[in-house]
């Protein structure tokens, strides 16, 4: 495509864009009888309005055909002519006023899927991260959902493999349309499939077609913030805008009753509340209000007697349940072996639960024959019988874990993710730290990433990659996370109970305002053995914490929800401490106190943060002499860095790693990186202020690995890069603003792979030193940078010039 075509997108399409706009502004208010229609097209015009904005700022050349251009820009003068036709149609025109109104609405939809697929892919993800910014990213990530500029469903698609749900759903519709009942209850025993159905229901053409963008999900969970969830609920609405602060329950609840009350007057409005727990019905009449057209589903392993509409879910009959036992055993490997029978006795003794089926399944999926009749051997019949309670689920599951032996490390890994709280998504780098200093110390992070995959591949937890377009960069899971069904957390809790508590090799603790639990108040001088300890508390925890002795503990989760968050003075006795991990899952960033205590943990090797606000690490250094890796996500860390300098060869003389990602007030790197001589992988990912890199990072010799992925003001790498001899790995994806690549870039002789996906602004020739990196072997770019590698290719042996598929996959931003 030419330049000439490349720059229509950012002249025609946007005038034409700007012009449809206008139009539609000046007649909203005058053609009365076509007012729902164009206010729906003003707000998809409105919600794309920055984006355009930015293509015609950043004069993207996209690669488009020719005929896509034409066809784009043809739909904006033909929208614009179509507008102004309809102004000027009178009202008694009954027929032309049905059918202008439909070709209005295909318009619309015209609009929204070329900019959400076809513009999408060609600017990339991380443009569009940079428009919205990454504040509004924050939240979203934690309301799981995307929205882009674009109007979508607060909840994703469910991704698994689904079987006996389209009766259900269809039935769970004709429920929820009977008129009598605000609140739809929808019941089951763990592990049937409630979330997936209510997910399958906001997908729903028809549900769609009523609600349209007033869907709104959330999970409620075993310990639910009403305030948090109301905030979610309006971050879903503002489309960015900075959401109000409530200071107690009832001001949330009646802000948001003025919310729906606004917005329901345009289109009915659907509430899912996903798994509510036996105590909290009350919270579900808080939700309750006199909005014609509003409706709640609750989802729920309690059938609440206050609420007359329930739906219950029933297990999979017979015939789905062996299918998807089936498809989850790859029964055909067996199938030789073993009668039909013989494998629905399995089956019959899942009691229809899909996750029951689909852990026992995944359990024996690739197992060796005498594993099979292993498991029917211990087999009993009483499995005939449909379980009545969630404990004979976790009776049935435990019973179908298959490890070598009872203290198989995957094992070990199963039990652990009961470490993290309900229905949150696990960032797979807190695993592999977690699980590589607990139980493989004297192994790198790649040897238990293989268990992770196994894990997924038994069903036990999934394993979301949220970029495929990485996927040849080994072992990176930076921006990767898991995720885990409820009933399965709860067995690996359950697992993790059996001894007393004081000698528990991992303990977890839930802790519900200041009230701490009672054999903790009781403790005194009994000490806890615990190798693992995670505790988790709400937003009203005050961190009034009382002494505990637990000096045997190696990793620390600390799960927290409060704004203000001091670290617990008994953590200075933890001696044996190894891996620090704290997770603010609130909705605004945690402000993070004691931070000095770090500094009397002689083993501490690994520290992640994520969510909070770092104290000052330069004026009062804190020393971190065994540490080897850092990884702040999502943290306020301008403070923490700070320009002074500190001796690093007293503080941090072992630092290895440093991982940054979505740190949005990381404008330049501290002066004192460049001393980190033993620094040998550095990963600077979504930090889009970051707009220079010090001459001084040169001095860092030791690094392997340099990325820059996504820091879209980056403009230039320093030309001091061309001392790190022993870099292997250079990752400049998504960064908009490199316009080249350092001069003397052949003098880094080990480079192996280069990654420069979408460095849109990168368009001249490539250094002629580049034929001087013998040993690069991969580079992954797109169409247009692959170009620029053509006329040397030649001089490379055995060189792969990847162009990486589009991938507009948004898997990162659900739980």
């Amino acid at each position: 495509m030419s330049l000439v075509a490349g720059g229509v997108v950012g002249a025609a399409f946007g005038e034409g864009f700007a012009t449809l706009h206008e139009t539609v502004k000046n007649v909203i208010g005058q053609a009365i009888m076509f007012k729902s229609v164009f206010e729906d097209l003003s707000a998809t015009l409105e919600s794309l309005e920055s984006l355009v904005k930015e293509i015609r700022r950043l004069n993207l050349a996209l690669d488009l055909p020719e005929k896509e251009i034409e066809r784009l820009v043809k739909l904006m003068k033909n929208g614009t002519k179509l507008v102004d036709k309809c102004s000027k149609i009178q009202p008694y025109n009954i027929f032309s006023k049905a059918y202008y109104a439909l070709k209005i609405k295909e318009l619309n939809e015209a609009i929204e899927k070329f900019c959400k697929v076809e513009l999408q892919v060609q600017i990339g993800r991380t443009t569009l991260q940079t428009l919205v910014g990454v504040n509004d990213i924050r939240e979203r990530m934690n309301n799981q959902r995307m929205r882009f500029g674009l109007r979508t469903l607060s909840v994703s698609r469910p991704r698994d493999y689904i079987v006996g749900l389209d009766l259900p759903l269809k039935e769970l519709k004709m429920e929820l349309k009977k008129k009598e009942e605000q609140v739809l209850l929808l019941t089951a025993l763990g592990g049937c499939g409630k979330t997936t159905l209510v997910k399958m229901l906001c997908w729903d053409d028809e549900i769609k077609g009523i609600y349209g963008e007033n869907i709104f999900f959330v999970n409620v969970s075993q310990a639910p913030n009403l305030k948090v969830m109301v905030q979610k609920l309006f971050n879903h609405n503002h489309n960015g805008q900075e959401c109000p602060v409530f200071q107690s329950d009832e001001e949330a609840i009646d802000q948001l009753e003025q919310l729906l009350d606004e917005i329901g007057q345009r289109q009915p409005i659907l509430l899912i509340l996903d798994d509510v727990w036996p105590g909290s019905e009350s919270l579900i009449e808080k939700f309750k209000f006199d909005i014609p057209a509003y409706k709640i589903v609750v989802t729920s392993r309690t059938a609440f007697p206050k609420f007359k509409s329930k739906y219950n879910l029933n297990p999979l009959d017979p015939e789905d349940a062996m299918s998807l036992f089936c498809r989850s055993a790859s029964f055909k490997d067996v199938s030789s072996y073993f009668s039909k029978e013989k494998i629905e006795k399995i089956v019959r003794g899942c009691g229809g639960l899909p996750i029951a089926l689909k852990v026992i399944g995944g359990s024996l999926c690739g197992r060796p024959v005498e594993v099979w009749q292993s498991t029917l051997m211990r087999w009993s019949d009483d499995g005939h019988s449909i379980f009545k309670s969630d404990r004979e689920v976790l009776t049935c599951l435990e019973k179908s874990l298959e490890f070598s032996d009872e203290k198989s490390i995957l094992k070990e890994y199963f039990m652990d993710l009961g470490s993290f709280p309900e229905d949150q998504r696990i960032p797979a780098t807190a695993l592999i730290d977690l699980w590589t200093e607990l139980h493989e110390p004297d192994q790198n992070d790649v040897h238990v990433t293989a268990d992770l995959h196994e894990l997924t591949t038994r069903n036990l937890a999934s394993l979301v990659m949220t970029r495929n377009d990485i996927s040849a960069v080994n072992n990176y899971y930076n921006e990767d996370f898991v995720t885990q069904h409820d009933v399965l957390r709860d067995l690996a809790i359950h697992l993790s109970s059996q001894e007393p508590i004081t000698e528990r090799e991992r303990l977890i603790v839930d802790i519900s305002g200041n009230k701490l639990p009672n054999w903790w108040m009781k403790q005194e001088q009994q000490i806890i053995n615990a190798r693992l300890l995670s505790i988790s508390t709400d937003e009203s925890f005050s961190s009034s914490w009382c002494n505990i002795q637990a000096p045997k503990v190696e990793a620390l989760v600390l799960n927290i929800q409060s704004r203000n968050y001091t670290l617990p003075e008994f953590l200075e006795k933890m001696v044996e401490l190894k891996v620090i991990i704290i997770t603010n899952y609130g909705f605004f960033p945690a402000e993070l106190s004691n931070f000095q205590l770090l500094k009397s943990l002689p083993n501490l090797k690994r520290i992640r943060l994520e969510k909070v606000s770092i104290p000052s690490l330069c004026n009062a250094p804190v020393p971190l002499r065994s540490v080897k890796k850092i990884s702040l996500f999502m943290c306020n860390i301008g403070q923490a860095f700070g320009n002074s300098t500190i001796q690093v060869s007293d503080s941090l003389p072992s630092l290895m790693e440093i991982n940054i990602d979505y740190c949005n007030d990381l404008v330049e790197l501290p002066t004192w990186l460049r001393e980190v001589l033993s620094l040998e992988k550095l990963n600077i990912t979504n930090c889009h202020k970051l707009s220079a890199l010090p001459e001084g990072i040169g001095n860092l010799v030791n690094l392997e690995v340099l990325r820059f992925r996504s820091c879209t003001e980056l403009s230039e790498l320093p030309e001091s890069i061309r001392n790190l001899h022993k870099l292997r790995i250079l990752d400049i994806s998504d960064c908009l603003s490199i316009i080249k690549l350092p001069k003397h870039i052949g003098e880094l002789h080990n480079l192996e792979e280069l990654h420069m996906k979408k460095c849109l602004q990168l368009r001249k020739q490539l250094p002629p030193s580049t034929v001087d990196l013998k040993r690069l072997n991969l580079v992954v770019c797109d169409e247009e940078r692959a170009k620029l590698w053509e006329p040397i290719k030649e001089s490379f042996s055995g060189l792969n010039v990847m162009v990486a598929k589009e991938d507009i996959n948004l898997n990162w931003l659900q739980k």
